[in-house]
Order: C-alpha cells, then structure tokens, then sequence
C-alpha cells in the first residue's frame, strides 16, 4: 500500500503543489467562490487527463530517461524537439523566478527589516546549492518537504477555518469582469508534468504493475485541488486583506510567532520546489540538449536572477503568464505527441483510444486560456 500507492502519489502531489497555491485565495476573493470551485474542480479534470497522456506516452516509448522534448523529438521530428525544448525550458526557468518573488514574502513574515535584496539573494544561494545536491538526499528531502507543505495547509486551514469560522467568506462576492482570471493560476496550480517521467521511473524501479498508475494519477491529480480548498477558506478567515501571494496579507491580523513559523516552513518549502525544477531544467539540458555541465551549472544559477533583475517581479502576472499560455502550450503538444504515439501498436500501454470530443475538448480549453492571457497582456 504504501510502496505501490502512498509514495507514488507523494511523489506527484508534492510537484504540484508549488508556489501557484498562494495566488488562488486572491483569485477566489475576485471571482466568487462558486467560479473558483468550477474552475478547480473542471481544470483538475484537464490535468488529469494531461498527466495520463504524457504518462502513455513515456510508457509506449519504453525510454524514460528522455524528457519532454526527447519524446517531441521521436514522435513530432527536431523543430518540434526545439520547440518543446523553448517552452519547457522558458516555463521552468519563469517558475523559478516566481519562486524567488515569493520567497521574499515569506522572508518577510519571518524579519520584516531585514534588507529585500539579501532575503532574494540568500534564497537563491540556497536553492541554487539544492540543486546540485545527490539524487538521494534530494529525493530524502522532497518527501519531507512535501509533508511540511501540507502541514502548513492544514495549519491555515485549522487556524482560519475553525479558530475564525465566523470571519471566512464562503460566498465571495461573484465579479464577471474577472471571469476568465483563475484560467492561468489555477492551470499554473494543477499541472505537474515535471513529475510523470520520474513517477513512470519509480514504478519500473520498484517493479510495480504499470497499468496501477492510472490510480496514482488520478489520486495525485485531484488531491491537490482539495488542498488548495484548504487553503483558500483558510487564509479567508485570517486574512484582513487578502493579498496577491496570501500571505502578506496576514501580517496584522495573525500572531508574529505564527508568522516567523509560516515563514520558516514556507522557506524551506519553496527552497525544495526551486530545488526540484531546477533539477528538471539540468536533465533536459543534459540529456536532450547535451549541453556541458559547467554551461548547464550557469544557466539553471543565473538564468531566474536575471530575470527578476530585469523586472519580472508581479507574483500574480508571473503566475498567469506561465500557466495560462506555456504551461498551455506544453499540454497541447503532451495531447499531440500522444495522438501520434497512440496510433503505434504496442503491448506496453496503460490507456487505448480516448473519445476524439474529449481530445477536442481539452485543446479548446487549453487554447482559451491561451487566447485570453494573450489578450489580457495586449
């Protein structure tokens, strides 16, 4: 149970849950409770079935070692393998700078006078330093980590839901003119397409039935929606003011040791999710990209403090920029690899034919999302 089920689905619940959670109380506050619910519970179906795709295609494949633009590469020819590699890598290497805008939020709660630019700075030394640690020390640290976010869900939900049960707003007053505002955070929330290759790993490492995956994917792909309920009615009962990233929002109204202890365990959250993705960004320039490792080393370090430097400092637009139009894109290519992928006989499987409508469906939704983001930078 825990070998073949728990820890698979830790495995991908602790990729998704990232930095995307602490934009959703703001989107929520703007939308309405109800259109966010609908939103959470209709995109986690789509990333579902993006996350069951890429898995199918890693398995037919039979070439887990490759990442996303490897299995572009096989299926869709080298422009799409460079394509692939453009989005996957813009869209991480972005994450990475919204990781580091929001560890300065959470520095905050812990030392409000200490100077901005050494919380940023400490931050990414740190995570920079996480990235090059060994496989299993880092794998040791995702699981705890995964339980330390988590448990700061739970705190917020324990402290806002039940301490303050009269101050949370179950009906967020509905505001259509932001009616198509949760598409990029909430895609940004869900999608964890980083974790697929390592979970199909885990699975043949430990010599588990591949076609039980299904079951890990669909645990993994809607226990976060339910966290992130958690945490929405949570920070709406602590919260004065809910902020753009949540949590600035409680400084005032929560207790400092409350705040110094979020602070702690939110640092070393997000400390472990910059940790992951720029490890994600190392293979794929290892093994699709063959580049060397001391240029590999130089882009994953300096590459998002650059970024940030340059003045991709808004968490919320950051946010919305990545999931609503790469993240939209990298899934729209998952369903195109995998129509290809699917038409080639193979014993090794874990789904068959999907209804053409379903597959029109999620390319019509991931599009508007696209569309929309697009417009609303224009």
């Amino acid at each position: 149970m825990i070998k073949n089920f728990i820890l698979p689905i830790g495995l991908l619940v602790g990729t998704i849950i990232g930095a995307g959670v602490f934009s959703l109380p703001f989107i929520f506050s703007k939308v309405g409770i109800f259109v966010g619910l609908f939103y959470l519970i209709a995109l986690s179906v789509v990333s579902f079935g993006i996350h069951l795709m890429y898995a199918d295609i890693i398995v037919r494949t039979n070439e887990s070692h490759h990442r996303f633009p490897g299995y572009a590469k096989i299926y869709l020819g080298e422009k799409a393998e460079w394509l692939s590699s453009l989005i996957v890598i813009t869209t991480l290497l972005l994450t990475l700078t919204v990781y580091l805008i929001l560890s300065l939020s959470f520095a905050k709660l812990i030392s409000p006078s200490f100077p901005d630019l050494l919380k940023i700075l400490i931050f990414w030394a740190l995570g920079s330093f996480a990235i090059f640690l060994s496989v299993r020390k880092a794998a040791l640290f995702e699981s705890i980590t995964t339980l330390i976010t988590i448990l700061i869900v739970l705190i917020i939900f324990g402290f806002g839901f039940f301490g303050n049960f009269h101050k949370v707003n179950f009906l967020f007053p509905a505001n259509f003119n932001f009616l198509f505002l949760p598409f990029g955070p909430i895609l940004f929330s869900l999608l964890g397409e980083t974790a697929i290759p390592a979970l199909i790993v885990y699975f043949k490492k430990e010599n588990l039935d591949i076609y039980k995956v299904k079951k890990v994917i669909l645990w993994g792909s809607f226990m976060p929606a339910l966290l992130y309920l958690f945490f929405v009615l949570g920070i709406s009962g602590l919260s004065g003011k809910i902020s753009e990233d949540a949590v600035s929002g409680l400084i005032g109204f929560v207790s400092p040791l409350f705040l110094i202890l979020l602070g702690i365990f939110g640092f070393i959250s997000l400390w472990d999710s910059y940790a992951s993705i720029g490890t994600d960004i190392k293979k794929i320039l290892e093994y699709d990209w063959g580049l060397p490792k001391f240029l590999i080393g130089l882009i994953i370090v300096f590459a998002p403090l650059i970024l940030y430097f340059l003045g991709l400092q808004n968490f919320l637009e950051l946010v919305s920029l990545i999931g609503g139009i790469l993240f939209s894109l990298w899934s729209i290519l998952i369903i195109v690899i995998w129509g290809k992928a699917s038409r080639i006989e193979t014993s090794e499987k874990i789904i068959g034919r999907i209804n053409p409508l379903i597959i029109y469906g999620l390319i019509f939704i991931l599009a508007g999302a696209i569309i929309y983001q697009i417009k609303s930078l224009l």
